[in-house]
């Protein structure tokens, strides 16, 4: 593949398209992971609580069941994909906000429900989002596309945990959570100048859009291969999830100020996140996706011990800032290639629903086994923790020999 074609693709409108639904589905989910947990330890919140917190996300992993809804009605006026994605965008932005009116040492409770209510348009939103960019994207783009949506993705972090963060520091929490909603406008704008897609028809039933997908995922790969694609898809990324999960309290228990890890810790990720981005989709697409997943996920385990080595130095600004960089470099390299790995596993006529199925199915450890990991901390505490994460990211690793084997994509279609 010459230069001039991976430039030629990168710099398309498509790849733009990328860039700002990556952002937007990244920004709520980051909001529960990064800024509602420092909030809720700021306040004086234990920990034990916050992590089971991670319970709240469990749209994340039913998102499957209503995707066949987003998958068969239009929304008047607006079209398929269109109006689904501006609905839950604005509900999303009024959802943000309203965190600011409640405070934790009264209102538990009431946070988590709004959390909730929050991870479930957010998970909608990633449903119709995923949806829309497999239709928009071809084959050739797919690598490129998702490895710049997912850099974007990541970048979408900066909000809720650099600059929410520092504002807080300076500003009453009702501020700052109406500030970080409004980050939510970019993809709101996004989605009013944006074409419907038309590349296929559209469930003519809903049964259709229910049942059809699966059938058709069993079918095309048979039973045995379909189960370890499911296997692989929920393990693969299980022990960076985990690792990461209490990561801004970990922060702050080693002693760092929320000033410190806005500045620090978060900045550090951003640009060897986004060198790992752009050069990981390019080199998704002159390699293929295959080959991506064996070397991006090394290194995606390699960066969990790099936890571990940060809980053996204290609040040490350059050993946070190496672990966070070598921490944004390998799990967003692993994103990338997983993302990627799960859209080329869909059919372009049940887009939304197989997506939602997969991605569902990956956000099972993020939203039930993560819950288990303030009490796991505690027991273990943070040095053994991280070294449990490594354990446990190694099988997804080994289920690359079944799924995704180190040879050309051609082979692989072959075998499958």
């Amino acid at each position: 593949m010459t230069t001039t074609h991976w430039k030629s693709l990168l710099l398309s409108r498509r790849m733009l398209i990328c860039v700002f639904t990556g952002f937007a589905s990244g920004l709520p989910l980051y909001i529960l992971l990064n800024l509602v947990p420092a909030w809720l330890k700021s306040e004086g919140v234990n920990l034990k609580a916050i992590g089971f917190f991670a319970l709240i996300q469990f749209p994340f992993t039913w998102k499957f069941i209503w995707a066949p809804l987003l998958d068969r009605y239009a929304v008047p006026g607006l079209g398929r994909r269109r109006g689904w994605m501006l609905l839950t965008q604005l509900a999303l932005l009024v959802l943000i906000a309203s965190f600011g009116l409640f405070n934790p040492k009264l209102d538990l409770w009431s946070i988590a429900y709004l959390a909730t209510a929050l991870a479930f348009f957010s998970a909608s939103q990633d449903i119709v989002l995923d949806a829309y960019r497999r239709e928009i994207l071809s084959d050739e783009e797919l690598g490129l596309g998702t490895s710049v949506h997912v850099n974007a993705y990541r970048i979408a972090s900066l909000i809720p945990g650099a600059f929410s963060l520092i504002l807080a520091d300076h500003l009453p929490w009702a501020q700052v959570f109406m500030i970080t909603g409004l980050f939510m406008l970019p993809g709101i704008v996004m989605t009013l100048l944006v074409s419907e897609p038309q590349l296929v028809r559209p469930p003519k039933s809903l049964r259709e859009a229910v049942i059809e997908p699966f059938h058709e995922f069993m079918t095309r790969h048979g039973w045995r291969n379909a189960l370890w694609i499911l296997a692989f898809i929920f393990l693969y990324k299980l022990g960076d999830s985990m690792a990461t999960a209490l990561a801004t309290p970990f922060y702050l228990e080693l002693g760092f100020s929320k000033t410190e890890i806005g500045v620090i810790a978060k900045n550090a990720g951003l640009w060897p996140a986004v060198f790992g981005g752009i050069v990981g989709g390019i080199w998704m697409v002159k390699l293929g996706i295959n080959r991506a997943l064996w070397l991006f996920g090394v290194v995606q385990v390699l960066s969990i011990l790099g936890f571990a080595w940060l809980a053996t130095m204290g609040a040490d600004k350059v050993a946070l800032a190496t672990v966070i960089a070598f921490e944004a470099l390998g799990v967003g390299l692993g994103t990338a290639a997983f993302t990627a790995y799960i859209a080329r596993t869909t059919d372009p006529r049940y887009t939304a629903t197989q997506f939602a199925l997969f991605t569902s199915l990956a956000a099972v450890p993020r939203t039930f086994i993560n819950a288990s990991t303030g009490w796991l901390v505690e027991q273990m505490g943070w040095i053994n923790f991280f070294f449990l994460c490594t354990a446990l990211a190694i099988p997804g690793m080994l289920l690359l020999f079944k799924v995704a084997p180190w040879k050309s994509e051609s082979e692989r279609e072959e075998n499958l």
